[in-house]
C-alpha cells in the first residue's frame, strides 16, 4: 500500500518546445477558458512553458528548455537569478522553478504537452519505477483513455542518460508526448487525442482526490538503455540513415542481424547487439543535432503498489 499527499495543484505546460504545435494550441485555449480544465478538487493552471521559442515558431531561442542539467541540479534551486548573459532557457527555467517548483508554491503535478516526428503514437513519459501516484495515473491512462499508450521509462543508473525535464519541478509528473506529427504543424488528431489524455490524467487526479482506491496492477514499460547516433564520418557527417524496415517501427523489436541503417551508397547496416531492443524516437527531427538516431529501450512489467490518498 502507498499513500500519497492530496493534490491541490496541478500544472498543463505547453511550448516547453515552441514548434510542437498541439500543447501549445491546447494551452492557449485553456488559457481563455480554464473552466475547461477544472475539477472540483484542485487547482489547474495552464502555461506556456517557453513563450519566446512559441512566437518563432522554434524548438527553443538559445538551448533546449527541456534537456536543461539545471532543472535537476541543486544549484538550480538555490539560484535567485541567472546572469544576464545567460540563455534565455536559463532565465525562463529560473522563473517556471520560482512558480511552479519547489521556490514558488510547489505545483503535485505538472503535465507537459510535447510532439514528436517519430511514429511514437500516444507516448507516456515518466522519470522513476517508484513513485506509485505516477506509475498508477499511467496506469489508468492506459487502462481507460481509449488509447494505446506506450510508457516510456526515462529512469536510468548512468549519469549521462539522466534525463531533466519541466516535470522533475513537481513532486509528481508525466509527459505526453504524441506522434507523428511534422515540427511547427498542427494535426487535428493529433490534437484530439492529446486532449482526451489530458482530460483522463485530471479525471485520475480527482478521483484520487476524492479517496478512490487503485488497487495493485502491473505496467508494462520500455526503459532506456542507450542512445544510438548514425554512423558519421571525420567531419561529423552523416554516412547513413534510418532503413526503411526501421523507420515508423518505434516499438517494435530489433534483434540481432535486423537492419538499422542504410549507407548514402544503398548498403545496409545491421543491428549487431547481443540481445533484442525496442527502438524509441526513430528519426526524430529535433534529434539530430544532438546524435540520436533513436533510443534503445528494453521492455519491462513493473508492479505497481496499491494507491490511496493519505488520511
Amino acid at each position: 500500500m502507498s499513500a500519497a499527499q492530496v493534490v491541490r495543484r496541478v500544472a498543463v505546460f505547453g511550448g516547453t518546445h515552441g514548434n510542437e504545435m498541439s500543447g501549445v494550441y491546447l494551452v492557449k485555449r485553456w488559457l481563455q477558458n480554464q473552466e475547461a480544465i477544472s475539477r472540483p478538487s484542485f487547482q489547474t493552471v495552464p502555461c506556456i512553458a517557453n513563450p519566446r521559442a512559441v512566437e518563432r515558431c522554434r524548438r527553443y531561442i538559445d538551448v533546449d528548455l527541456k534537456m536543461l542539467k539545471m532543472l535537476i541540479d541543486d544549484l538550480f534551486y538555490s539560484m535567485e537569478a541567472p546572469p544576464s548573459t545567460a540563455p534565455y532557457e536559463v532565465h525562463r527555467a529560473v522563473e517556471l522553478n520560482k512558480k511552479f517548483g519547489a521556490k514558488g508554491e510547489s505545483f503535485d503535478v505538472i503535465i507537459d504537452l510535447h510532439n514528436t516526428t517519430s511514429n511514437m503514437g500516444n507516448c507516456l513519459i515518466i522519470g522513476s519505477s517508484t513513485d506509485s501516484f505516477t506509475l498508477q495515473m499511467a496506469k489508468y491512462l492506459v487502462q481507460w483513455s481509449g488509447l494505446v499508450c506506450p510508457v516510456f521509462l526515462t529512469e536510468n543508473p548512468a549519469p549521462h542518460l539522466k534525463m531533466a525535464d519541466t516535470t522533475s519541478m513537481s513532486a509528481h509528473g508525466i509527459g505526453l508526448e504524441l506522434g507523428a506529427q511534422p515540427q511547427g504543424v498542427l494535426l487535428a488528431d493529433v490534437y484530439l487525442r492529446h486532449e482526451r489524455l489530458v482530460h483522463t490524467c485530471l479525471d485520475f487526479i480527482h478521483k484520487f482526490n476524492q479517496g478512490e482506491i487503485f488497487p495493485p496492477a502491473t505496467l508494462e514499460v520500455y526503459r532506456i538503455l542507450h542512445v544510438v547516433d548514425y554512423p558519421r564520418n571525420k567531419d561529423n557527417e552523416l554516412t547513413a540513415m534510418i532503413h526503411p524496415e526501421l523507420q515508423d517501427k518505434d516499438w517494435h523489436p530489433l534483434k540481432p542481424g535486423d537492419p538499422m541503417f542504410l549507407s548514402m551508397d544503398g548498403k545496409t547496416i545491421k543491428y549487431e547487439g547481443e540481445s533484442t531492443i525496442y527502438p524509441a524516437f526513430v528519426n526524430e527531427a529535433a534529434y539530430y543535432e544532438k546524435g540520436i538516431a533513436f533510443w534503445a529501450t528494453q521492455k519491462e512489467t513493473l508492479n505497481v503498489q496499491e494507491l490511496q490518498v493519505k488520511a
